[in-house]
């Protein structure tokens, strides 16, 4: 394994299939829509993915280039935070035939991971751990809702050859994925997908944002999904590779283990909770969040961003047959975590030179956003990520400007859930993060989805819909909120991504970053302080919650929705209820926005956008506590 690793950074790359070795077929295979049991049986399974494209899913864990430690927080006598491995998810457009026939191992059936990474019960009861319950609790509870719950996306579908249709499986039914669409002017036969690295929260792994993640692959981007080994997640597992010089990067030190896991050839590591200050993520702490612990955090994260890129790059240059030798989650080698499939059957060829290395998109969720954040911010490593998007960022875990010596200059666009907006502390974070990024001349939107709460952007909200609703008072249908995060993402990579890449992005268009900026907060689902951050407060609630759904679900504005074909449904074509009735462009509230003369600065024409929330003066809202006004307004 060490000698298959150094062969990726320093030797000639390993021979691999050509396309043109890959048998073609005399006629165009189809694709299917996943099918299974939850699918047909259980109403809340995962959505099928709305772009123009299947989506494929590749599992990647292998050695990093330097394992070292970061910072001297220990725990048991050991480093508690190292980089040994890395471990991330691709999702990407898959081609025509996904799902249907032999599958690219050479079995009879297809497979789909489990939203639920392996081991299963494991994490499970990491889960059960982070939030404060017993295994006895956490392992059925998850048992009987999510342990068999699978992606909508295939392992080791081949890489789509054709260009995206315009229309997406809303509009056209999912026979859409199985429609190519025309080059642009000038543009090969195959497409060249742009790419997208995904940072989780805390409490998130590589798929607990399967939904985003798919629906930008599902779009034309290879999204890269990073799984933290920081203590952020619930539980995860690092698979120890066969190191005999295994070294810091001065030579000193190595990564220390126990001998129990040496013995095992795996090491778990579970969420970290600040040891003198374990509810340091609680709007209201009083004693602010554990700062050397947060920030070691973050520099390791940066440094699995790093490696996960290097290998993306190994991949691009043709040279996939080694990530797949060096992989460490292969079944057959006793890896836990593993599948039986690996990375079987992947046509590596295929993958050569077909995304690009340039322009990146580094987006993040909560303490991920914190991590896009610095990445934006270090411009000195990471020059080939162009933009950033940033959901429900936890501002606490942001370096101040003031203490910072490096700033956002890049094209920014934060999302907000409602509950967080709620939070002043946060907010005025997350404004001053806008401020940086026009300061230095870089555009900038941020917006609110009305009726979100904090896990509304990840899978959380589509798994458990009446939790959500019940206990975290969210008002907007989960399935809505993601698109309304995902369809904005893709109208700001259209405006500030180079023009060849965004013919890729042929999603819908529904103008949400023209909607007009706001004077000042609004407070309607304001909790009170005791749910900051954590949940809404809904007026009238038992009288919404007492009409029956049937007189929602067909009142005029519903009708209306429903006949433009914008009504969210889940993947059997029902049409989902929701406590709210939102015109199209009452879902959205925004704060920051671009002036005319911005755009004009970066060429984008404001006068086609008829962008409301443009103007001649600053673009943004002071805002003290949950009050505001425009700035130079008395």
């Amino acid at each position: 394994m060490p000698e298959a690793l150094h062969k990726m950074t320093s030797g000639s790359a390993a021979q691999v299939s050509k396309p043109d070795d890959v048998p073609k077929m005399s006629k165009q295979p189809k694709s299917r829509p996943p099918a299974g049991v939850r699918e047909h049986i259980l109403r809340t399974p995962l959505p099928y993915y709305s772009g123009p494209y299947s989506v494929g899913i590749l599992d990647i864990e292998v050695p990093a280039r330097e394992p070292r430690h970061f910072s001297d927080i220990k725990r048991e006598h050991m480093h508690l935070l190292k980089l040994e491995t890395v471990l991330f998810s691709v999702f990407y457009p898959s081609g025509f035939g996904s799902g249907q026939g032999e599958s690219p191992e050479g079995h009879k059936e297809w497979s789909r991971p489990t939203w639920l990474p392996r081991p299963r019960v494991e994490v499970a009861k990491g889960y059960g751990k982070f939030a404060g319950l017993p295994p006895w609790i956490s392992v059925p509870w998850f048992g009987a809702t999510t342990a068999f719950t699978k992606l909508p996306a295939f392992r080791n579908a081949k890489l789509a050859e054709h260009w995206p249709s315009h229309q997406n499986s809303h509009q056209a039914g999912y026979e859409t994925k199985n429609t190519a669409g025309t080059p642009p002017p000038g543009e090969p036969e195959k497409p060249v997908f742009p790419c997208i690295v995904f940072s989780h929260g805390l409490g998130g792994t590589r798929t607990t944002y399967s939904s985003v993640c798919g629906e930008f692959a599902s779009y034309g981007f290879v999204v890269v999904v990073l799984e933290h080994r920081d203590g952020s997640g619930p539980r995860t597992f690092v698979n120890i590779p066969n190191r005999k010089n295994c070294k810091h990067d001065h030579g000193e030190k190595k990564v220390d283990h126990s001998a129990e896991a040496r013995e095992k050839g795996y090491a778990r590591m579970d969420y970290v909770f600040p040891q003198h200050n374990p509810m340091d993520t609680m709007p209201g702490n009083e004693r602010g969040v554990d700062a050397e612990l947060r920030r070691a955090q973050i520099q390791l994260r940066l440094a699995e961003i790093e490696e996960a890129c290097h290998v993306m790059r190994l991949i691009h240059s043709g040279r996939g047959a080694e990530i797949a030798a060096a992989s460490l989650r292969r079944k057959h080698d006793g890896a836990i975590g593993g599948s039986s499939r690996g990375l079987k059957g992947v046509d590596w060829g295929a993958w050569k030179g077909r995304f690009h290395l340039q322009q990146v998109t580094m987006v993040g969720h909560s303490f991920g956003a914190a991590t896009t954040v610095e990445v934006l911010r270090h411009k000195d490593r990471f020059a080939y990520i162009g933009q950033g998007i940033i959901y429900d960022i936890w501002g606490a875990a942001v370096q101040a400007r003031e203490d910072c010596q490096h700033r956002i200059a890049s094209p920014l666009l934060g999302i907000n859930s409602e509950a967080f907006m709620y939070w002043p502390d946060n907010f005025k974070s997350v404004m001053a993060l806008c401020r940086e990024a026009k300061d230095n001349h870089a555009l900038c939107w941020l917006m609110t989805v009305r009726g979100s709460v904090h896990i509304s952007q990840s899978d959380f909200s589509i798994l458990y819909p009446k939790i959500s609703s019940l206990f975290l008072k969210m008002t907007v249908n989960p399935h809505r909120a993601i698109e309304l995060n995902v369809n904005a993402s893709l109208e700001f990579l259209k405006l500030v991504m180079p023009k060849r890449m965004a013919e890729m992005n042929r999603g819908t268009n529904e103008h949400l970053l023209e909607v007009k900026a706001l004077d000042k907060l609004p407070e309607e689902h304001k909790p009170t302080d005791k749910w900051t951050g954590v949940r809404l407060r809904i007026p009238h609630e038992m009288r919404i919650r007492l009409t029956p759904q049937w007189m929602r679900r067909h009142s005029r504005s519903r009708r209306r929705k429903q006949k433009q074909g914008m009504m969210p449904k889940d993947p059997m074509g029902r049409v989902l209820g929701g406590l709210e009735d939102l015109e199209l462009g009452e879902e959205v509230w925004m704060h920051v926005a671009p002036t005319r003369a911005e755009l004009d600065e970066h060429g984008i024409d404001a006068g086609d956008m008829a962008l409301e929330g443009a103007s001649d003066e600053d673009g943004m809202v002071e805002v003290t506590g949950q009050e505001g006004k425009k700035k130079g307004e008395e």
